[in-house]
């Protein structure tokens, strides 16, 4: 057998010391103060089974009263405690069962008080001259209040706590059985094997079953944050995507910008120098913003896995409606198109949320409502504009769609992006719309499309 160092054994005894000392904290911790356990979720709702006490409560009710009534008798006259007391020692174990739903420590401390003062009184009427003597009341009144509390504080406490219960609960009833049996100790402890085992058992199951909610809670919070992270990266997509497009059309007016202020001087007749400082000061400004753009634009787009031409193609307006409308009408879905008041050119950023939140709703209704006529109704105002795509119930189940769409989060960006108002939601018929109102006035006269763009 190999030999073990001195330095080693006194480490480890140093470690057994430490943690012997640690003991008594350990047990005022968990047993006395009520730190083991588990405090209720956020919101202040139970967790996981404790939703069912008041169910939980009706049959440990039941269990309570018929426990009353059975030990009041037994320890009146089986104990010699007396009425008053045998009442309150009986009414207090009954009771336990049921405050261990809600305080689960304190319900082991009474069961454990009533054990060791049913004990005792066990042992005053032991007769020396008598072969006959009290039965043990572990056995007879004490098990089964003891192993339910056990297994309900299982379900509330940390294991350490379980196990520090079920420890002092199995000595407890050993000396309570003690004080009233002069047999030799081996025969005492063949005897306890019974309730030493259901106590076992109780405690494991409910620390067991603990550890599965624990474990499935766990799991429910984990795919929260994994539904809110990947909501919130579908966002920042969108919000990207829009970013892009309206990077598109600044950068666009930025460049006729700096055009018109180097063609200037030359349409004036004798332009002072003043002018001509200022108007170069504008193009100075202009082709650096536009700089500036480009690279965030480049940032943007640095993740894109499209042809190279693709980021530089016009972004839409409502000009392209009919050709978004006969595309559709090309894939077989019957839509129809009805405008009210009077067609105006609209600032830059409504005409292309406009068309995406068209385009984004009719590619939805051909995705999840196959055979259904759709019908877009597009209303001109004097300071807005309001868009409504409508389709009817789907003939035929829509085939499965992989991945998350960004259509509607793309809707409420877009509309919150212009200060408007959006709502989307099924129809009584079965259908489904979606109706966008963007504030839209009147577009200041815009420069000829055909200015050159300097991107």
């Amino acid at each position: 057998m190999p030999k073990v160092h001195p330095v080693t054994r006194g480490k480890r005894a140093g470690r057994l010391r430490a943690a012997l000392r640690a003991v008594p904290g350990r047990l005022r911790e968990d047993l006395w103060t009520g730190a083991a356990e588990e405090p209720p979720s956020a919101g202040g709702r139970p967790p996981g089974w404790l939703a069912w006490r008041p169910a939980i409560m009706v049959p440990l009710l039941i269990g309570a009263v018929v426990m009353l009534a059975g030990n009041t008798n037994i320890y009146a006259f089986g104990y010699g405690m007396g009425m008053p007391l045998a009442v309150l020692a009986a009414g207090m174990q009954a009771a336990a069962p049921v405050l261990a739903l809600y305080r689960p420590v304190l319900a082991w401390w009474a069961t454990t008080v009533v054990l060791l003062l049913a004990g005792c009184y066990a042992a005053l009427q032991v007769d020396p001259f008598s072969p006959f003597g009290p039965e043990p009341p572990w056995q007879r009144t004490g098990l089964f209040a003891q192993a339910a509390v056990l297994f309900l504080a299982a379900l509330r406490v940390r294991p350490r706590a379980t196990a520090e219960m079920l420890a002092l609960g199995a000595l407890t009833g050993l000396l309570a059985d003690g004080l009233c049996d002069d047999g030799p100790l081996i025969g005492q402890l063949n005897g306890a094997r019974l309730p030493v085992t259901v106590l076992a058992l109780c405690a494991l199951v409910g620390a067991l079953l603990r550890g599965r909610q624990k474990a499935r809670t766990e799991l429910v919070v984990q795919e929260k944050l994994t539904a809110e992270e990947r909501a919130r990266r579908t966002l920042l997509e969108e919000r990207n995507r829009i970013a892009r497009e309206l990077h598109d059309v600044v950068a666009h007016h930025m460049s006729v910008i700096s055009i018109q202020a180097q063609v200037a001087p030359h349409l004036a007749e004798n332009p002072s120098d003043e002018l001509k400082e200022n108007l170069r000061g504008i193009r100075q400004n202009a082709v650096e913003a536009l700089t500036e753009l480009r690279r965030v634009l480049g940032v943007l787009r640095s993740e894109d896995a499209r042809p190279e031409h693709a980021p530089y193609a016009p972004q839409p307006t409502l000009d392209r409606l009919d050709e978004l409308v006969g595309n559709v009408r090309g894939a077989g879905v019957p839509v129809t198109v009805d405008t009210t008041g009077t067609p105006r050119p609209l600032s830059p950023g409504t005409e292309l949320s406009a068309f995406r939140i068209v385009q984004e709703a009719l590619s939805n209704a051909m995705r999840h409502a196959p055979g259904a006529d759709v019908h877009i109704a597009l209303g001109y105002r004097p300071d807005r504009i309001t868009l409504r795509v409508t389709n009817t119930a789907p003939d035929r189940p829509a085939p499965p769609s992989p991945g998350t769409g960004h259509g509607l989060l793309g809707m409420h960006e877009r509309t919150a992006m212009l200060g408007g108002e959006l709502a989307a939601g099924p129809t009584p018929d079965g259908g489904y719309e979606v109706t966008a109102i963007l504030p839209a006035p009147a577009a200041h006269a815009a420069p000829s499309d055909d200015a050159e763009d300097t991107r």
